[in-house]
Formats: structure tokens, sequence, C-alpha cells
């Protein structure tokens, strides 16, 4: 087995796809994994997406974009075989790490992407804590934790600006706590 050090639990993996040919990419490999009796090896996979709102003609219209054309995100346990159905569909030119061995995402890089919802990122502050933004419009203002949304990745603060108070939603990433 070429494949060394393989975990028995399913991993995150990113497979380098020809540009435009992402969806064929899902479903061939929807298919060939549906043929060969391999769902139990499989878990998802995703292209990972994003809505974009246009105002045409004074018209809103949204589109889904692809955020990272060219490449799927694959949910697996990686096996000699998983290997190989994978890098044998159509469009495929190959799995993203070093050499012919797979590198899968780590946890950090699960949660940045949003890819899967049972992964939930950690937080070091509470309701009621004093935070500083650290990004942002509202960069360098310290507020207070108002209520922290675990579905949507975001934290409501409380920041006093110009006399006033306001109410921001921010996500997780943009606020630190301040000790």
């Amino acid at each position: 087995m070429f494949l060394e050090d393989v975990s028995s639990e399913p991993l995150w993996y990113v497979v380098h796809t020809y540009s435009g040919y992402e969806n064929k990419v899902k479903t061939s490999l929807e298919r060939a994994i549906e043929n060969r009796g391999m769902k139990d090896y499989f878990f998802d996979i995703i292209i990972p997406m994003i809505e974009e709102v246009e105002i045409q003609d004074g018209e809103q219209k949204s589109a889904l974009k692809k955020i990272f054309p060219g490449y799927v995100l694959i949910k697996m346990i990686m096996t000699d075989d998983t290997w190989y159905v994978v890098r044998n569909i159509r469009g495929v030119t190959g799995f993203v790490g070093f050499g012919n061995k797979p590198t899968p995402l780590t946890e950090q890089e699960i949660v940045a992407l949003g890819v899967d919802a049972s992964v939930k990122p950690v937080v070091d502050y509470d309701v009621g804590d004093t935070v500083r933004i650290i990004s942002g419009a509202l960069e360098n203002f310290t507020g207070v934790v108002e209520s922290i949304n675990t579905d949507k990745g975001q934290v409501k603060v409380k920041v006093s600006m110009f006399g006033r108070e306001i109410s921001a939603e921010l996500e997780y990433a943009q606020v630190q706590r301040v000790f």
C-alpha cells in the first residue's frame, strides 16, 4: 500500500480538477461510488459556492459563484481503492498534497471554509465579555458581547461610538477577547 498513515476516520480532502469540470467531476464521482458500492467510504462531496447579489437594470439578481474554481472538496476515508476511484474520474488532475500523498484539511481550514456543520468553531469569549474588534470597519474599537450565533458563526457586539451605543454583527474571527 503506497498510502501510509491512513486514517480510518473520514477526513476532508481537496481534489484539483480542470476549470469548469467541477460539477461533472462531482456527478461522475457520485455515479462511480454508487456503481462500485463504496458509499461507506464517501460521506460528502462539495463544490464551495457563495451567493452573489447583483443589481442589473434596477432588479436584484442572485447567482451562485464558485469560491475555488478548479477544486472539489470530498469527505472520505482514504484507502488505495478510494484514492484510485477519485483519481481516475475524468477531469480530476489529482489530490492536493505532496507527491502522490493527499493531505487532509485541518480542523481550522474546515471551520474557515464552513464546509462541515458538525465542526463548530471554539471561541474564547462569552456573552458579557469585553472584546476588541481586530478587522473590518470598526477595527480597534472595543465592545461587549451581546450574543453569539453559532449557526452563522457570528457574534453581536455592543460598541460605544461617539457617545452612542451601536450593535454590530461580526464574524468570530473579527473579534478578540480583551484580558
